[in-house]
């Protein structure tokens, strides 16, 4: 492995979506940006879904056999707010993240190029505003599998920054041993985990993870209330049975070692900060090197179908 820069200024964004309205939801993005640009971000993430939003809570007026008109309704306004990637929304994230200079990963509901199918995707641009690459989740988890299709294209992609490979996975992705030896196959050193996840075992994926791939764990999640729905849902009694703070956050960053280097933040936006010490991604592995001197190739192996 290449020499690293040896600190990351990180700014993780634990922030509310503008639900179901990508212009404004973008517009809000674009300004977080900026501001964590100006305090000297070199690397800024957001949450799953931020753009429009994750639809917690709501069945689309899906059951097993049938559909609901109105339900199908809001799932088009849904998807007319979700994002072509390329598109204008991810041009203007884009030169934002030209103008903050930083590395910037944002989950977003993607369409699908030649379809009407949607996929939970997170995208990465880079310092100079350059759409770097597309990750889709996998395997959409529970009833997310009836608003979004399973990746299909351009799987476990890694951006090659100044800190070592940087790869992602959507929040449930995590829980999937094989992705995750995808990605530490390729040697990350910064593992990003876009996600909508706010229960206490949670937490105790993620300090796993870290001492897992001796990687720096970026646990970026979003915080919102059951009042910032839009009041003229078709199916409003869904969102009437949600608790007041549907997803409360709890976004931090955990060290190679599985300790917090940020404490969780919970029931508020705000952007957490943080100067990694690069150099610890690669001192942790001197005992334990998952994908080196401590793996059986000779006995176990993972191949990957990309």
């Amino acid at each position: 492995m290449k020499d690293l820069k040896d600190t990351c200024r990180v700014a993780v964004v634990q922030c509310a979506p503008v639900m179901f309205d990508k212009k404004a939801g973008t517009e809000k993005m674009v300004e977080l940006i900026r501001e964590a640009g100006k305090n000297g971000a070199e690397l800024i993430v957001f949450p799953e879904l931020i753009i429009p939003c994750y639809p917690y809570g709501m069945t689309f007026g899906y059951t097993v056999g049938s559909r609901d008109k109105v339900g199908r309704l809001d799932w088009k306004r849904y998807y007319d707010n979700s994002l072509c990637v390329p598109g204008p929304e991810t041009e203007l994230l884009g030169q934002a993240a030209k103008e903050a200079h930083a590395y910037v990963s944002i989950g977003v509901s993607e369409r699908g190029e030649d379809s009407a199918t949607l996929y939970n995707s997170n995208i990465v641009f880079s310092p100079e505003g350059e759409l770097l690459n597309v990750h889709r989740k996998l395997k959409p988890t529970g009833a997310e599998r009836l608003v979004y299709g399973d990746a299909n294209k351009d799987y476990f992609p890694i951006t090659d920054t100044p800190w070592g490979p940087m790869g992602n996975l959507i929040c449930w992705e995590s829980y999937m041993p094989l992705a995750r030896v995808a990605l530490y196959q390729k040697g990350i050193t910064l593992y990003i985990s876009p996600n909508t996840n706010d229960n206490p075992e949670w937490q105790d994926t993620i300090k796993h993870i870290a001492i897992e791939g001796h990687c720096f764990f970026i646990n970026a999640d979003m915080v919102f209330t059951k009042e910032m729905y839009p009041k003229d849902l078709h199916c409003p009694q869904e969102i009437e049975q949600l608790s007041d703070i549907p997803c409360r956050g709890g976004s931090c960053v955990v060290d190679p070692y599985g300790h917090y280097v940020t404490q969780p933040v919970w029931d508020k936006e705000d952007i957490i900060y943080a100067d990694l010490d690069m150099q610890q991604a690669i001192a942790s592995r001197m005992e334990f090197d998952g994908v080196g001197h401590y793996a059986r190739p000779d006995v176990l192996e993972l191949r990957v179908h990309e």
